[in-house]
């Protein structure tokens, strides 16, 4: 199953199909790639598939998409993974 996830355009950058775009998902910035939506302006939302947007649809649609993602915790797959713990192990003391 795919999933597109919404998140409105905080910045565009480039030209033509090297345009990319600053999305904001919920808190999670990400870069993304416009070429599929050259209609795509700053402050529209758009739905982003595998770092494509793909479509750009309203606020209204974007909050509802959003809505059904946090039902389904879907959102947890766009955070960063928690760091990783590289300090040795504690040794017992003597």
């Amino acid at each position: 199953m795919c999933l597109a996830v919404p998140g409105r355009i905080l910045a565009i950058s480039g030209a033509d199909f090297f345009r990319t775009a600053r999305v904001d998902f919920g808190g999670i910035v990400k870069e993304v790639n416009l070429a599929c939506v050259p209609e795509a302006r700053l402050d529209d939302y758009v739905l982003v598939h595998v770092g494509v947007a793909l479509s750009v649809i309203d606020e209204r649609e974007a909050a509802e998409v959003f809505s059904y993602l946090k039902q389904m915790e879907e959102l947890a797959e766009l955070a960063p993974p928690p760091p990783v713990d590289s300090s040795p192990p504690a040794t017992p003391p003597s």
